[in-house]
Formats: C-alpha cells, sequence, structure tokens
C-alpha cells in the first residue's frame, strides 16, 4: 500500500505523495523500492494473493502537535504499523509492504493513531474491500476516515495504492493464516500435503554445491548501516555475516548446498542493507542455473546487482556426493559382507591420501521407540524419526496411532567431520508435534553395539517422556579426520538468530567467572611461593625456577604443556576428573517473554531496545570467553579422547621443531606463507587453526547437553516432582 494525498479540512493535515506501481515479489518481505510492475499471466488460481502496501495517512485533530502513524489489520489482527512522523502537519511515509493473503473476501481495516507519551489518540478508520479488486492492477484510492464517537462529519481522507498479485507457489504459508476448513476437507488437505512435505524431508541428496562468498565490488557507501548477502536453494537458507558498509566488503565464507537430483530450482541470491531494526533494503537478486554447472570444476561468478549498487563475487563448485541412503535394516550396506569391506578399505590409512574430503561413512539403525508422550486426543500419536547429521536430514516413514513405534530402518550419511553431533528427533506427523530428542557425538560411538537411550527435552537438558533404540556405525579415516580439524568448521544453514535470555546471562556469567576464579587461584598460589607461606613449597618452587631459567629453551614451553596433558591422563584412574554438575544444577526457569504488548508499554519497549542489544552482545562476548575457557580445560581432562590424542600429537611435533630447527627460520616460514598465501589463492578462505582446533572441542555446557542416559528396556525416566 502507499499512501498518497489527503483530502482535509483546514484544521486537518495535508500530505502529498506521488503513486508508484509495485512489483510482484518472490516471497513475503517487505519491498522498499518501488518498481515497474511486469504484465504477465497470473500463477495458478490455487496461490494465494499478496497485498503489498505502498504508504498511509493520518489525520489529527490538533495540527500544532500532531504525531501520527497508521495500522493495518486484517480478520482483527494488526499485520503492519507505519513508522511516527512526529510534530508534523504533513506527514509522508513512503512506506511499501506485502502481505499474504488466505483469499480475496477480506477487508482491510486502516486505523489512524496520534502518538502520545501515555495512550495514543484514535484519530479515525477506514476499509479496504478486495473481492472487487483485479489481479496485477493498481487502484489508487481514497478512503475517507469515520469515527462514530466523534461528532465531526470530515474526519479527512487517506489516498493509498493497492495492488492484488499471486505470490510464488514454492513460498512456505503464513501460520498466522490458518485454513478454515471442515474436518472432511481439513483430513483430506492434510493429507494431500504431508505426502510432498513428507518427500521433501526424506530426500536424498546426489550432490554438494559448495559456494564461497569472496565480497563485493564497487558497492555504494551510503550512510551507517550493515550489508549481508542471502542464498537461497529450495529449503536450504544461509544468511552471511553483517559487513559495515563499505565500497568492497570482503566476507571469506565458505558453507555448502545439498543438490537433489530431481529438482532443478536456481540458487538464489540476494544483498541487502540494514539501517536500523526494520530498515531493509535489497539491492538486487540473482538466480544462477544450476544445471548448466559443471562437475569439480570451480567457477567465479561476478554479478551485477540494481543500478548503481556495484557487484557481488562468488565462487561456485558442483561436487558428486555417495553414502546417502534410506533402506530396511536387513538390506543395511553395512550388513553386507562385500559392502563393508569396500567402505572399510575406502577410509584405510594406507588410502588417507585419495579423497581426502571425504573423512568417513555413517549407518544409524533406528529400531524403534516405547512408551512416547501422546499427542491426539484418542491418547496416541503417529511418530516419525528425524535424524541429522551437520546439515544433513533424514527420516523414516511414519507409524500411525502408536506409541512403540517399530521402525527398523538403516539411515547412512557422509560425515565431513568426526566432530559432528548427531542429532535424533522424534516428532508427530500432525504439525511435527514435538516427541523427544537425543544427541550422539560421533566420537563416543560404539560400533554394533544396540543402545537404547532416554528422550530429551529440546534444550537437551532433562530427560522426556519415552526411550529410541538405536544401532551406530562409524568407520572414518584417523588421518582426513585429523587434518578436517585444524580446517573451519561447516556452517550450520538452520541457525537462529540469538535471542537475549536472561537465563542464558546467567549461565555464561558464572561460566565466566569459574574461569576466573582459577586463573586468581593459579596466581595466588604462585604468590604464596615468593612470600614463603610454606617453607617447602618455596623452597621447591625456587630450585625448579633457577634449574628452568638456566637451561630455558622455548622448546621447552610445548613439552611443558604436553607433559601436563599426559600427568592429567593418568589422573584420570583416580577418579579426579571435573565434574559439570554445577550447571546441571543452575536454575532452568524459563524467561518470561510476551511479545505482543499493549500500545501503552511499546513506548518503553523501544525505548530499552538499545539496551538489549548491548547486553546480548555482552551475553555473546561472555559465552564465547566462557567456551574457550573450558575448551581448553577439556583438551587437558581428556574429555575427548581424539582431540586430546591430537593435541599430544601436535605438542611433540612441535617439540621437535623448535628443539632441531632455530625459532628465526620458523617464523620466516610462517610469515612468508602469511604474505604469500593470497598471492598463491586469491580467494581462499582465512582461518585460524588454534581456532578451528578449539572449535572441536566440546565445552561444559556441550557436555552436558550430548551426555545419553541410556534406559534399560521397559524403564522409564524419573519424573521430578
Amino acid at each position: 500500500m502507499f499512501l498518497g494525498s489527503p483530502r482535509l479540512r483546514p484544521a486537518v493535515c495535508q500530505s502529498v505523495a506521488s503513486p508508484a506501481p509495485m512489483c510482484p515479489l518472490p516471497r513475503p518481505r517487505a519491498c522498499l523500492e518501488p518498481c515497474h510492475l511486469p504484465r504477465g499471466p497470473a500463477l495458478s488460481p490455487q496461490s494465494p494473493p499478496y497485498l503489498p502496501a505502498r504508504q498511509a495517512l493520518p489525520f489529527n485533530r490538533e495540527p500544532s502537535s500532531s504525531d501520527p502513524y497508521v495500522k493495518f489489520k486484517l480478520e482483527g489482527k494488526q499485520f503492519y504499523k507505519s513508522k511516527v512522523v512526529y510534530k508534523n502537519l504533513n506527514p509522508r511515509w513512503n512506506e511499501t509492504f506485502s502481505h499474504p493473503l488466505r483469499d480475496r473476501e477480506h477487508l482491510v481495516e486502516v486505523r489512524v493513531y496520534d502518538k502520545n507519551r501515555t495512550s495514543d489518540d484514535f484519530m479515525g478508520s477506514s476499509t479496504i474491500d478486495l473481492k472487487n479488486l483485479e489481479l496485477y492492477r493498481n487502484y489508487e484510492m481514497e478512503l475517507p476516515l469515520v469515527d462514530p464517537k466523534s461528532k465531526e462529519d470530515d474526519m479527512g481522507v487517506i489516498i493509498v495504492d493497492v495492488c492484488l498479485m499471486f505470490r510464488d507457489a514454492t513460498i512456505k504459508r503464513s501460520p498466522r493464516w490458518p485454513q478454515k476448513k471442515n474436518k472432511n476437507q481439513a483430513v483430506q488437505a492434510q493429507r494431500s500435503q504431508e505426502v510432498p512435505k513428507s518427500q521433501s524431508r526424506n530426500r536424498k541428496w546426489t550432490g554438494v554445491l559448495a559456494i564461497t562468498l569472496v565480497g563485493g565490488q564497487d558497492l555504494p557507501q551510503t550512510g551507517v548501516g550493515d550489508i549481508y548477502v542471502r542464498f537461497r536453494l529450495g529449503e536450504q537458507k544461509y544468511k552471511s555475516t553483517n559487513l559495515c558498509i563499505q565500497a568492497n566488503p570482503q566476507w571469506r565464507e565458505q558453507f555448502d548446498f545439498n543438490q537433489f537430483e530431481d529438482t532443478q530450482e536456481p540458487l538464489q541470491v540476494e544483498v541487502f542493507s540494514k539501517r536500523g531494526r526494520k530498515g531493509e533494503e535489497s539491492w538486487g537478486m540473482i538466480e544462477v542455473n544450476l544445471s548448466r554447472l559443471p562437475l569439480n570444476e570451480q567457477q567465479l561468478h561476478t554479478n551485477v546487482l540494481n543500478p548503481g549498487k556495484g557487484q557481488l563475487v562468488f565462487l561456485l563448485t558442483l561436487k558428486p556426493c555417495w553414502g546417502v541412503s534410506i533402506s530396511d535394516m536387513e538390506a543395511a550396506p553395512l550388513e553386507k559382507p562385500e559392502e563393508r569391506e569396500s567402505i572399510e578399505e575406502r577410509f584405510s590409512l594406507k588410502n588417507s591420501h585419495k579423497c581426502v574430503g571425504e573423512v568417513g561413512f555413517l549407518q544409524v539403525k533406528v529400531v524403534r521407540a516405547k512408551d512416547l508422550a501422546s499427542s491426539d486426543l484418542n491418547g496416541k500419536s503417529n511418530p516419525f524419526c528425524v535424524v541429522e547429521v551437520g546439515n544433513g536430514r533424514l527420516q523414516t516413514h511414519t507409524l500411525y496411532k502408536t506409541l512403540n513405534p517399530e521402525w527398523n530402518k538403516a539411515l547412512t550419511f557422509p560425515i565431513k567431520d568426526i566432530h559432528d553431533v548427531m542429532e535424533i528427533t522424534v516428532l508427530d506427523e500432525s504439525g511435527d508435534n514435538f516427541l523427544g530428542k537425543v544427541a550422539v557425538p560421533l566420537l563416543t560411538v560404539k560400533n554394533g553395539q544396540q543402545i537404547c537411550l532416554f528422550l530429551k527435552k529440546e534444550d537437551l537438558e532433562k530427560t522426556h517422556k519415552g526411550t529410541i533404540t538405536l544401532e551406530i556405525d562409524v568407520i572414518f579415516n584417523k588421518v582426513r579426520a585429523g587434518l578436517k580439524t585444524f580446517q573451519p568448521k561447516e556452517t550450520k544453514l538452520t541457525e537462529e538468530t540469538p535471542k537475549f535470555n536472561k537465563k542464558v546471562l546467567a549461565q555464561n556469567i558464572y561460566r565466566v567467572r569459574r574461569i576466573s576464579t582459577a586463573v586468581l587461584y593459579t596466581l595466588r598460589y604462585i604468590k604464596s611461593c615468593f612470600q614463603w607461606e610454606s617453607v617447602q613449597r618455596s623452597l621447591i618452587a625456587f630450585l625448579i625456577f633457577l634449574v628452568t631459567v638456566w637451561n630455558w629453551e622455548l622448546f621447552m614451553l610445548p613439552l611443558f604443556l604436553l607433559v601436563l596433558i599426559s600427568w592429567n591422563y593418568f589422573q584420570l584412574g583416580t577418579g579426579k576428573t571435573a565434574s559439570n554438575q554445577d550447571l546441571v544444577n543452575m536454575s532452568t526457569a524459563d524467561e518470561d517473554e510476551d511479545d505482543e504488548k499493549d500500545a501503552a508499554r511499546k513506548g518503553l519497549i523501544d525505548k530499552i531496545h538499545m539496551v538489549q542489544e548491548v547486553v546480548l552482545v555482552v551475553q555473546n562476548v561472555l559465552e564465547e570467553i566462557g567456551n574457550i575457557g573450558e575448551r581448553v580445560k577439556n583438551i587437558f581432562n581428556w574429555s575427548v579422547p581424539f582431540v586430546s590424542c591430537l593435541a599430544c600429537l601436535v605438542l611433540f611435533v612441535a617439540t621437535s621443531l623448535l628443539y632441531f630447527i632455530p625459532l628465526r627460520y620458523l617464523v620466516l616460514i610462517w610469515g612468508v606463507n602469511k604474505f604469500t598465501k593470497r598471492l598463491r589463492s586469491p580467494y581462499t578462505i582465512d582461518n585460524n587453526e588454534i581456532l578451528d582446533f578449539l572449535k572441536r572441542v566440546p565445552s561444559d555446557v556441550q557436555k552436558v547437553q550430548y551426555s545419553s542416559v541410556q534406559a534399560p528396556a521397559g524403564s522409564q525416566p524419573r519424573k521430578k516432582k
């Protein structure tokens, strides 16, 4: 909608806005710049139309102090609110937005308010009837405002520009617009929609599209704000990090999309600039046809954005993928001796130099679940099981009206990173209601053993009702897995935007406090040696200081760390291991969040929003500090033996190099490599091997989440009173 020139009485504000045609949007988002509307055939009549809004014009009875804004409502629910124009008798919004409609039998209510500190004054309302509007045609409407409680006959008018269009059929329906159908129609529609939905989730990918986002060229430097890029391939989405608006931003990010053989959807790439909370603008969208992309050949794409918006540079590589399958347990790949031998040969140590990107092979047998929670009114559920490893996702079939399903399915995945955590989630088919979840790190798997685990809640901290029985096999190459440990970790495509949570903030403060307490205790212990609080301790420390300083060589630093890791390994047998029970016992009271605030409280929320953003940044920084400290501790505690062994190997190699090779040569080699890295490979991804290695080590919170509670057959978790 676009609010144009209103017709007002002398005591009412007046505004002029030139109408501009709207463009059909490929997805439900706000369009900030009007563009030409192409005339073309409408899509399928089953697709819901879109209502793009352009601008709104409110009016006030007190011209000297008018702070107008407009609300748009549909079926009693607000779906858009304009900005407030303060102290202006001629407000001008120039706002454009779109909204999905279930059908055209709707009346859009337009309500105008005057912003006040305590409560907002109602200034009149009007309606827009959509059933008589033609598709793909702009209507400039003059809407008279009416207030039944007011004695004034002329409240002014609002001029809007409305255009109805069909939306893209591939876009998901908005959850706030449920279909109103009778029971039989609802069941038939649910069955018809569940089949393609289940098939889309259960598809097996045959290739991997590797994308490297390099950067931008000649982008406009328009004020202060952020810029980021969104990638979309079907249901897979990725959002890059936010960078400050600059002429040549450099992202240097790499991620993978799964490529399915039965779909020919193009890759959509869109550049956005963001200013403030809602000021988002699209700088151009690019579609790449992947059907013409050759295998195992890197292609450089330099695409032009909207006029005056510069160019975007990214790399695409399509790679074949193997090892993805869904079968019965009897027909599982590792059940056949010849296939097992072939897979073990593929990942043997002697073949470490071949196919370095393939780390291993995972086979999961989802046997059964027992005593699940009921989600239907009849006390039953329609459960299915979803297995996720990295960005790969497969699921079993659905069993109807049962709380003790037996799937007996075998799912196989290629392993890209041995440090991945496999997540098994049990859902109900009707609405995908959550029934339980477990997480199993691949490094903790014992091949061929059938295990029964208690299901947990979504946060993986408390037990849930029911158990699940699995049988897991992991075959991997240790050399490739070790090399992958020092490379950037794969980015999850479905990461959610972090939100402020006082529970998480308190937990992160507690974790940082524990680390700082340990450091302070160590410093206090060293200080006590200088003050001779204990003669024996100070004497031993003094002798060690003299011997160490007199014979100090640089290779002794990694040697000392190696000795410390080895000492902690031998201490494991004595039971002196770190406990994470204090994290489990922390208060798990959920934060009471309510997004639907009344008009009187919205002003206060807007004022403290900046404070919340600062607190959110502090929360995330504290979490990163806590993660690094706990991960370093867990390396020395042998929480993950594979990682600790790898650290021992690296420290041994570092000790040997520092002992036999002068330090200046090592620094020279390191500096030459860093200076020439970009010259040798212009589009390489910068990384820090030490940080990449630390990201593979679980923190104390992750150790609690990934800890699986094995349950004997027929047992139930004890419920807390």
